[in-house]
């Protein structure tokens, strides 16, 4: 199958008999060391197939081929900081770090080398703010989102009240796991439950005394926000004291079949935050097999297709490559700029009828990118681990956040970085 839009086929047409172009580069900060190495591979490997797929099938992109270049960051700040400034002069489009500590680094960087940055679903929240933000994207959720899915969950599961309920969060002792502690606050005081942050240290190998205090204080439901070895450490942990699956549920960096696996049958009925869908029943994984699998030109071993992080990681190209034709069209181009991709990204716009193009149906939900928002609509669904059956499911439809709660709360954050940089807001209309 090969899927053109018209404007990409024209661009692609009027190229073909001009000299050989420069590939499109998008980096990949990947980490395949370390302790968050069981995250790092399979989105690393997704991201890597989805343009080698690309590439394969379709030519490139608007008849251009995309390189991806690959730097270890062992999910290090400084080694990702050294990556961004390695690569960056080889025509480097965008830079997706799968970090937030990396990404905060970056932000002031890519805005000074006007380079757009992606930070899908991680990074600082309050960059969805693209008046203020304007080289940084964190579509199509956040942090911030995703506190608020978890409250809205536990909200359907009791009938719209929970005043009086206790939930704690179990959060990675890092910017990263930090972020949702502010909502979640906030959330607490509108919805009336008692919330309780529970920090776990780097890398988290070690939550003996966290879990005890679960045990000891008994939250109605415990939320995570971990990543690599903290999670399946803290899912063995609540198995270990009993806690009841179904009331624990992660963000979606919580919720990959390496975080459940070593607990056994005791993980089943875990639940976790996604922004997209889960398995491999979508056509664009009979491309990647008969394309890139193969040929021998699979990223990694071939055994994380389909999974939560690698179905992440290609949609995270995808929606890189989907920008990058937007910007082709846009410019008339396709030979674009990072300031051009930027645009592209800007102008966004995903909708069912192009993800059933793309073989991808109902991977994820429709939305679109505008100047002041860089965060998209914010959806999100909840899944589901069965160890019977081995598979995540989907168990609710994709729905909003609170935009009351965190709307005020990303003007805050927003104003107060661009008070501290002597940054004037852009105009957007």
């Amino acid at each position: 199958m090969k899927f053109k839009t018209l404007a990409t086929a024209a661009i692609a047409s009027v190229m073909a008999a001009s000299p050989v172009l420069a590939d499109l580069v998008f980096p990949s900060l990947s980490y395949r060391t370390g302790p968050y190495a069981a995250g790092g591979i399979p989105f690393a490997d997704g991201y890597a197939d989805y343009f080698t797929l690309l590439n394969e099938r379709d030519g490139g992109i608007g008849g251009i081929e995309v390189r991806v270049p690959e730097c270890e960051t062992a999910y290090n700040t400084e080694k990702g900081v050294e990556c961004y400034e390695s690569t960056k002069g080889d025509g480097a489009l965008l830079y997706q770090p799968l970090s937030t500590g990396i990404t905060y680094q970056l932000i002031p960087k890519v805005s000074e080398d006007k380079i757009p940055l992606h930070t899908m679903g991680y990074g600082r929240t309050s960059a969805a703010n693209g008046k203020v933000f304007e080289w940084v994207f964190n579509y199509p959720a956040n942090y911030w989102n995703g506190a608020s899915h978890a409250v809205n969950h536990v909200l359907d599961l009791n009938d719209g009240d929970i005043s009086g309920k206790k939930i704690a969060l179990v959060y990675h002792n890092s910017a990263y796991g930090k972020e949702p502690i502010r909502t979640l606050e906030e959330l607490s005081a509108k919805h009336g439950f008692e919330f309780t942050p529970v920090a776990v240290d780097h890398p988290g190998q070690e939550q003996k005394s966290q879990w005890l205090q679960i045990r000891r204080e008994r939250p109605d439901y415990v939320f995570m926000w971990g990543w690599g070895v903290m999670n399946q450490v803290a899912v063995q942990e609540a198995a270990n004291i009993r806690y009841p699956m179904e009331n624990f549920i992660g963000i979606w960096w919580s919720g990959s079949e390496n975080d459940v696996l070593p607990a056994s049958d005791s993980a089943t009925g875990f639940k976790a935050l996604t922004f997209h869908n889960v398995g491999s029943d979508f056509p664009v994984f009979d491309d990647i097999q008969e394309h890139v699998v193969d040929k021998g030109l699979a990223a990694g071993a071939g055994d994380q297709i389909g999974t939560v992080l690698y179905n992440r990681g290609l949609y995270a190209a995808m929606l890189a490559a989907e920008a990058a034709r937007k910007a082709q069209e846009i410019h008339g181009t396709a030979e674009i700029t990072p300031e051009m991709m930027r645009d592209g990204m800007e102008a966004l716009e995903i909708t069912e009828a192009r993800m059933g193009e793309l073989g991808m149906p109902n991977f994820g939900p429709s939305f679109n990118v505008t100047c002041d928002n860089h965060g998209g609509p914010g959806l999100g669904a909840v899944q589901q681990w069965d160890a019977a059956t081995g598979k995540w499911s989907l168990i609710s439809e994709f729905g909003p956040s609170d935009a009351e709660v965190i709307n005020a709360l990303i003007e805050e954050d927003s104003g107060a970085y661009a008070a501290e940089n002597n940054l004037t807001p852009r105009d957007c209309n």
